[in-house]
């Protein structure tokens, strides 16, 4: 059982930056890979980035390559979101998720955090 907390969201302007936080709960941590998501007003879960179990491996939505950057430090059963160059496009709201595969399929992750909402403005 995994347990997720998300924080670090808020409102910033159109070019600022903000570094989204995902705390886990229990000790297998670094036996999960990690994803965030996003899901805005009207729109279905969208994946965003992926992180797999040792940190290594990463992906991206193309909508946020080069802008965001997924990390995790599993000495501190922590996940991060750095997300530069913010777009009004991005207001959502953003979730953690920890899975057994490292995949970009919301489904396949098992457990969720209550999310985060972040809002940019133009």
């Amino acid at each position: 059982q995994v347990q997720l907390v998300e924080s670090g969201g808020g409102l910033v302007q159109a070019g600022g930056s903000l570094r989204l936080s995902c705390a886990a709960s229990g000790r297998t941590f670094s036996m999960y890979a990690m994803g965030w998501f996003r899901q805005a007003p009207g729109k279905e879960r969208e994946f965003v980035a992926a992180i797999n179990w040792s940190g290594d491996s990463t992906r991206y939505a193309d909508s946020v390559k080069g802008r965001f950057t997924i990390s995790r430090d599993n000495a501190k059963n922590t996940m991060y979101l750095q997300m530069n160059s913010l777009k009004p496009e991005d207001t959502a709201d953003y979730y953690c998720a920890a899975g057994q595969n490292f995949v970009t399929t919301a489904r396949l992750y098992r457990y969720w955090g209550q999310g985060t909402q972040v809002t940019v403005s133009s």
